[in-house]
């Protein structure tokens, strides 16, 4: 199936856990397809998949992931120089403040490609370097973001489904249909209508601080993730004891937490711009393609968006071929687009500020539909 070979590198290896759970074959007048898939889109995006495989667009480029490791290393050493060097007053704080966060989303952005196994075609090379920027560099599961992340890929903006839109409808409502729902339903969490407001010192500046700071401990210890617990204490370990070495602890606690907001406010424009504003229902059942068109848009290329990004302005790219590496988005860009044009699929790619606008556009026409439903007699 499409799904398996999107996600997997190895697919020999994969398939023997897969032989126990085999329970037969189709018979040859069987359809292997389901009537809510498009059985030509199917077969079109196959053959466009054997000519990426072909042309080499799944072979990574080992050198721009090595600079790009180099460039937050670099970063990540710099933030702490500069306390060392230049002093703990307010301007030097505030500029260390900046580099570690820029070290910090750019680690985010590279783990994201380790956990994809896209930097390396050896899959044992992509899970050991993950761990060591997603646990000892970011301080966070290796394991809990790929447990995660691959149900949001498998099943994007499908509620139940889709762990990335769990907010709904408890502290937003999403989605024209499910809003709808809730307010016939007579439900509220919240006051939906203003959500468009709340959202702004809510969920980009408190998502890694609170949630997901707790949230990556407790699937770690509850799932007894021992290796990733213990590389996410290096972490720890090294940053209260170099920034403890130069700040007072109220001024270490402060730095830590202004960063994580920093961080966290930067990592959910980019990450929403793609999905809030695109189509959120329960599952359709749909083909690959489709499910992942209805649900993603892209951004456009520039080396500034690339680089801010980590080259998820090509959203559209990245889940339909997960494991491809992220500097060859570009490259299969005009053939997904081809096939998008030939099937009738629309392709959204916008500007970078408009894709950030059309998150708040979309949460208060969510709200909106939600209180005329609530309020309908």
């Amino acid at each position: 199936q499409d799904a398996f070979v999107a996600f997997h590198v190895d697919k020999v290896l994969v398939s023997k856990y897969l032989k126990p759970l085999q329970i037969g074959e189709l018979a040859p007048d069987q359809p292997s397809i389901e009537p809510t898939k498009n059985e030509m889109l199917v077969k079109d995006f196959r053959e466009l998949r054997d000519t990426v495989e072909k042309t080499g667009l799944m072979e990574p480029n080992q050198l721009f992931f090595f600079l790009h490791l180099a460039h937050i290393l670099l970063l990540d050493s710099a933030a702490w120089l500069i306390l060392f060097y230049f002093g703990t007053s307010l301007m030097p704080f505030v500029v260390s403040l900046l580099v570690l966060t820029i070290s910090q989303v750019q680690a985010s952005w590279l783990q994201h490609d380790l956990g994809h196994l896209s930097v390396f075609r050896k899959t044992k090379w992509n899970h050991l370097l993950h761990k060591f920027v997603m646990c000892h560099l970011i301080g966070a599961s290796a394991n809990w973001w790929t447990l995660l992340h691959s149900q949001h890929h498998s099943k994007p903006n499908c509620f139940h489904k889709d762990p990335d839109i769990d907010m709904h409808p408890f502290l937003f409502t999403l989605g024209k249909k499910l809003s709808v729902e809730l307010g016939i339903k007579k439900k509220k969490y919240m006051p939906y209508n203003h959500q468009h407001k709340y959202f702004f010192i809510t969920l980009p500046p408190l998502l890694f601080p609170t949630y997901f700071h707790w949230h990556t401990f407790y699937i770690a210890y509850t799932k007894r993730y021992w290796v990733d617990l213990a590389w996410m204490m290096t972490f720890y370990i090294r940053f209260f004891y170099i920034y403890g070495s130069l700040l007072e602890i109220k001024s270490v606690l402060a730095y830590y937490f202004i960063f994580r907001m920093l961080e966290s406010s930067w990592f959910v424009w980019v990450s929403q711009m793609n999905h809030i504003p695109m189509d959120i229902y329960y599952d359709k059942n749909l083909d690959w393609v489709s499910t992942q068109l209805q649900a993603t848009c892209n951004v456009e290329q520039s080396l500034f968006n690339d680089w801010f990004t980590g080259h998820l302005n090509f959203q559209i790219e990245h889940h339909l071929f997960p494991t491809m590496p992220r500097h060859n988005y570009w490259k299969v860009a005009p053939l997904v687009k081809s096939l998008c044009a030939k099937h009738g699929l629309e392709y959204q790619c916008k500007p970078l500020l408009t894709a950030f606008a059309d998150i708040v556009h979309s949460l208060k026409s969510s709200g909106e539909l939600w209180l005329d439903a609530y309020l309908h007699k």
